[in-house]
């Protein structure tokens, strides 16, 4: 899997330069936004923008969810290439989600640098994130594929749908980082990274199962593959910190105990409050609750998520999400070959090191 990822790579963020061009002039804007009504500033819009984004895109990613879209497309039997530039569309959405999600969690380093809020400010940040949740809807407009009406409505009705549900788990999961009492459940947990990062997942594989005409049955089983795919991924991202800061994994490219320095209500420490003895259970709260921490304070934290079993817990609940999630790719009767590589992403997903 790591091969098909970097196969793609170059083709989809030229794709991307295609669509959002490193170096903004006038004739880009007024050929994709229109006439303006008296006259554009292409430097600022470069400097507000086109700046700050290709500053994180050029940071890295793996644009799973690009290539993803990608793997499916030819698993339904039509040409990746063809529709590249809809590949575009979920990676530019997750780009933004992180550039926003990073100013709400006052976040410090992305992908190994700081992150965007830092370097241009709040205010260019949260525009350029926002903006990343609009721009792809252009891609429909217009229409690289020569699709049918019908089916670009059904996929801005998708999209819709899906980015408005994406709130609803980024809406939780704020509401209990700025909470002190971990009063979350389980499934309260899970619902929330099916929404916050699930949706994600599901809009790759609808897309790709609505502009290819695919039946709703087929839809269904991709869409719920995907989910369940981004919530053991997510899980297995929160496993990372963990590791990554225990000195167990790659360069994460993130703050060592970033999670814990958070306040992170994540599936380990849900489990490790229900899970451990009283006095180890308000301890890990009571560290959680800080507004800083020291470094021996989050190594006390992550040896409280080990020691629980916590960290095993959240291991084997993302393989069980991960074994769903094969169910559902079983269910879609695909070439042999097409079911190998979607079981494989899975796989890639879990168990990464980094």
């Amino acid at each position: 899997m790591r091969e098909t990822l970097a196969e793609w790579r170059p083709a989809i963020d030229g794709a991307i330069a295609d669509f959002l061009p490193r170096d903004v002039d006038t004739e880009y804007l007024e050929s994709f936004f229109g006439d303006p009504t008296y006259e554009y500033d292409p430097a600022g819009i470069q400097r507000a923008l086109s700046d700050p984004i290709w500053d994180l895109l050029d940071r890295g990613g793996k644009r799973w969810r690009a290539v993803l879209f990608l793997v499916f497309v030819d698993a339904f039997g039509e040409d990746p290439a063809e529709y590249l530039p809809y590949a575009c569309i979920p990676e530019i959405l997750h780009n933004g989600t992180i550039i926003v999600d990073d100013v709400e969690d006052e976040a410090s380093m992305r992908r190994g640098e700081p992150a965007l809020h830092h370097i241009y400010g709040e205010d260019v940040a949260l525009n350029a994130g926002n903006a990343m949740y609009f721009l792809p809807l252009k891609i429909l407009a217009r229409d690289p594929g020569n699709l049918p009406a019908e089916t670009r409505l059904a996929a801005y009705e998708m999209l819709m749908d899906e980015l408005n549900r994406t709130h609803l788990g980024q809406g939780m999961d704020i509401c209990w980082h700025n909470e002190r009492e971990v009063r979350v459940s389980l499934d309260e947990y899970l619902e929330m990274c099916a929404c916050k990062t699930g949706c994600l997942g599901r809009i790759v594989a609808r897309l790709a199962a609505i502009i290819t005409d695919q039946p709703e049955a087929v839809e269904r089983h991709a869409a719920a593959y995907a989910e369940l795919t981004s919530v053991a991924f997510q899980i297995g991202d929160d496993i990372l910190d963990v590791e990554h800061s225990l000195g167990r994994a790659g360069d994460f490219g993130k703050e060592f105990g970033n999670d814990v320095r958070e306040g992170k209500k994540t599936l380990m420490v849900i489990h490790a409050i229900e899970a451990s003895d009283p006095d180890d259970a308000n301890r890990l709260q009571e560290i959680l609750e800080a507004d800083t921490n020291t470094d021996e304070e989050v190594l006390e934290a992550l040896s409280i998520l080990e020691e629980t079993g916590s960290v095993e817990y959240a291991r084997e609940r993302a393989l069980g999400l991960a074994e769903q999630a094969r169910k559902h790719v079983d269910a879609l009767d695909l070439e042999p070959k097409a079911a190998e590589q979607l079981t494989e992403f899975t796989g890639f997903v879990v168990e990464r090191d980094v």
